[in-house]
């Protein structure tokens, strides 16, 4: 027992000796790594970011803070726009528009020297995707979270003024996210010296006319300046000629959201989840023909194997060991059709060349896995 108790004084963090001294190593050999992660999904409430996805509690300016939104935002501004793009570079926070993007990358594009024009964030909040609503959710129900948001983006772009385009169509998450906006405005937290900081920054709602192609990066910024919404030749890009020809980031309502709680949590933590290139937590939207349709948080990197593309992924692990017939190589050919170029985002597309390539250039292989596996089978049934 004498030990055990001199052991955890040792060892407790409220101890302190006169000399401390680094422990040395006995043997040279490198920590064995840790294995890789295998499973994901099942976030703990804990990890979730939007903890008002549906509108349970307050989702002004009073209940946001109580849910961490807010919280010393201005130590968060004072460290610099090189600190937020670099934290934001080691969380692997990708665009949550669909592209998919590095976004500190992204906004690391921003010049870092004023050449005269100012620099300026717009936010797409034009969700025009059928069954993509995510982003609704967010306005409706915790608007504060994407306006703190917006002035940590904006610091980290050297951006003083953020653009937030609201789609036609979304009335009443404009109402709750001007209502927002007020008190952010009425608190000191945007506009000259925000948040206490020294640094001036204003946020703009513009409610679009319902134009699907504004959704596109580049009409939208045509629509900003009241011009017709149509998209334009790249290049140049927005980086350095965007809205009225000045440096600018188009960058998605979620994407903007996230970047507080992951400088207040670490960067580490947020890559805590996911694979590696593919990390963090992300809001998706679960509608159509099912019992609950919702909006829900989880973790990245599910398996397409568990979520999507499931005929596609069921009859390559039957050709791979040949337990199939001749005509499904062609069946499979023409599911794969099906998808290609019927699908609104490229990601069908993707999913299907693959398999196209591999039956283009290896039928022979699956046809003899199949016969080879046929007559195998014969062979049994005769003994």
């Amino acid at each position: 027992m004498r030990c055990i108790l001199s052991l955890q004084k040792a060892s407790s963090p409220w101890h302190h000796t006169k000399t401390l001294r680094p422990r040395t190593r006995l043997l040279t050999t490198a920590p064995s790594p840790s294995p890789e992660k295998a499973r994901f999904g099942n976030l703990q409430d804990s990890d979730r970011i939007f903890t008002n996805l549906y509108g349970v509690h307050d989702p002004y300016l009073k209940g946001a803070r109580r849910r961490g939104d807010w919280h010393r935002t201005k130590d968060l501004v004072l460290k610099g726009p090189d600190w937020i793009v670099d934290e934001i570079k080691k969380s692997g926070l990708r665009g949550r528009g669909g592209a998919g993007f590095p976004s500190g990358l992204k906004w690391s594009f921003m010049p870092k020297v004023s050449d005269g024009r100012p620099s300026y964030l717009v936010v797409n909040a034009d969700e025009s995707e059928p069954g993509t609503c995510k982003d609704r959710e967010i306005m409706r129900h915790d608007p504060h979270k994407l306006l703190e948001g917006c002035l940590i983006a904006g610091v980290g772009m050297r951006a003083r003024a953020a653009y937030i385009y609201i789609r036609g169509e979304y009335v009443n998450e404009r109402i709750s996210l001007a209502k927002a906006l007020t008190e952010a405005y009425k608190s000191g937290l945007l506009g000259r010296n925000a948040c206490g900081s020294g640094y001036d920054f204003d946020v703009h709602i513009h409610h679009g006319a319902g134009a699907y192609i504004c959704g596109e990066e580049t009409a939208l910024l045509e629509s900003l300046e009241g011009k017709q919404g149509k998209p334009r030749l790249k290049p140049p890009f927005p980086a350095n000629t965007g809205l009225f020809g000045c440096p600018t980031t188009v960058t998605n309502v979620e994407t903007v959201a996230v970047a507080p709680t992951i400088l207040r949590r670490g960067p580490e933590w947020f890559a805590g989840f996911g694979r590696k290139n593919n990390s963090g937590t992300k809001l998706f939207c679960v509608s159509g023909h099912v019992n609950r349709p919702c909006t829900v948080e989880e973790e990245m990197s599910v398996p397409l194997k568990e979520e999507g593309t499931t005929w596609l992924w069921m009859m390559m692990e039957r050709l791979k060991i040949g337990n199939a017939k001749l005509e499904e190589i062609d069946m499979l050919q023409e599911l794969t059709k099906q998808i290609e170029g019927h699908t609104i985002c490229a990601l069908g597309d993707a999913a299907a060349w693959p398999i196209q390539g591999l039956i283009r250039h290896f039928r022979p292989e699956l046809e003899r896995r199949i016969k080879g596996r046929a007559h195998k089978e014969l062979e049994r049934a005769g003994d």
